[in-house]
């Protein structure tokens, strides 16, 4: 049996793994589980899972959460980001699964790295700001980072078996979001709620503005040349609206290996949790009588300048995608506030980017400082 830990275990990715576990309950055992601020859905997780550990991040929520647990009920509450650290180095865990959303993820993921525990990893941001310290330090302690997006995980699947030194191109595909088709112009006054409308994947907030803007294609783009260890110039990205067809890998004999599969989130959330083994679920098999057809596309740069942002961030290198990362959080927020426009997203982090001085090579701690200097520039910018 598996011990797991959950960060982010209200959100999106984090309640269809707990139904992944729920389903295989004689496989899984939840130890920990934490949230932001979530305190009823958390305390539902509580008497459901029966961890020994929660942690909540906002310390006012922890403390509401303590006076609503009942007195029968035996587990330590944890607060801040000491708390999120503990519950990813706790001893009897063997995974740590991270779906907490943003920068905050990525203290918790190193100190679970060098405890040797191994990573299903959901949080992109970390590998997006540190990648190369994150997985230099995976490779120090011999730990496995397993990639939960669909994306990284279908790579990932057609990887199995190979040398990854045969790789020729990577190809990550794109639903092309709720506004694939659209022109800039015909975007420049649309609303939050028109952007949350993803066509085919159910999603956390964040990442659906992400989806409407390519800035998670770019930023998965980004995570992908650090997993996989290829040069940016190896990985493409093309618009697949059916979304059936996860991700793929060419090799240099010309083959192309994909992996297909219903959009559902629980499949490659299974995959890393039971990896290297495969388990029968009860998901919806795909029935290709069903698709008389696949199409491609190529993503539209003009229309959606993120995912060019991503890419010229890879290719300066240095702490660029550190701040491309900070700024989007920012003014994702701000977008979803209704503070900003769609186009003010590409707009302001193309200003943060021009004013930055990249450090070449970073400590944890400059990683860190520059998340900080990004953040506020764009606050200053905006206001």
């Amino acid at each position: 049996m598996k011990k797991i830990s959950i960060l982010g275990s209200t959100g999106s990715i984090g309640t269809q793994t707990l139904d992944v576990i729920r389903k295989n309950p004689e496989k899984f055992e939840v130890v920990a589980i934490s949230a932001n601020s979530s305190v009823n859905l958390l305390l539902e997780q509580i008497k459901e899972f029966k961890p020994k550990y929660v942690a909540v991040y906002n310390e006012s929520s922890a403390e509401k959460l303590k006076s609503m647990i009942p007195n029968n009920i035996n587990i330590e509450v944890l607060s801040g980001m000491e708390g999120l650290e503990k519950i990813s180095s706790l001893d009897e865990i063997d995974v740590l699964l991270t779906a907490i959303v943003g920068m905050i993820g990525l203290k918790p993921t190193l100190a679970a790295i060098r405890c040797g525990k191994t990573i299903a990893l959901a949080n992109k941001e970390t590998l997006v700001t540190a990648g190369k310290l994150v997985m230099s330090e995976a490779k120090k302690y011999n730990v496995d980072i397993l990639p939960v997006d669909s994306e990284h995980s279908a790579i990932f699947q057609s990887l199995n078996g190979e040398n990854y030194k045969n790789i020729d191109k990577i190809i990550l595909t794109a639903s092309g979001g709720p506004f694939r088709g659209k022109t800039k112009d015909e975007l420049l006054n649309v609303t939050k709620n028109e952007a949350l409308k993803h066509p085919n994947w159910s999603m956390g907030r964040k990442i659906s503005i992400d989806s409407s803007t390519l800035m998670n294609k770019g930023l998965e783009v980004i995570e992908a040349k650090w997993l996989f260890d290829v040069d940016y110039k190896d990985i493409d990205v093309v618009v697949h609206p059916q979304s059936i067809i996860h991700s793929m890998v060419q090799f240099n004999d010309s083959s192309i290996i994909a992996q297909l599969g219903c959009p559902d989130m629980r499949l490659p959330i299974q995959y890393a949790l039971t990896y290297p083994d495969r388990i029968l679920n009860d998901f919806e098999r795909l029935d290709f009588t069903k698709f008389s057809t696949f199409t491609f596309e190529k993503p539209d740069l003009e229309t959606f300048p993120c995912l060019k942002l991503a890419f010229d961030c890879l290719k300066m290198g240095g702490t660029y995608c550190a701040v491309l990362n900070a700024a989007n959080e920012v003014l994702v927020n701000e977008f979803l506030e209704d503070k900003i426009g769609f186009y003010d997203i590409p707009y302001y982090i193309e200003k943060a980017l021009e004013a930055h001085e990249s450090i070449e090579d970073p400590t944890l701690d400059e990683i860190l400082s520059v998340d900080k200097w990004a953040r506020d520039f764009v606050i200053k910018s905006i206001n």
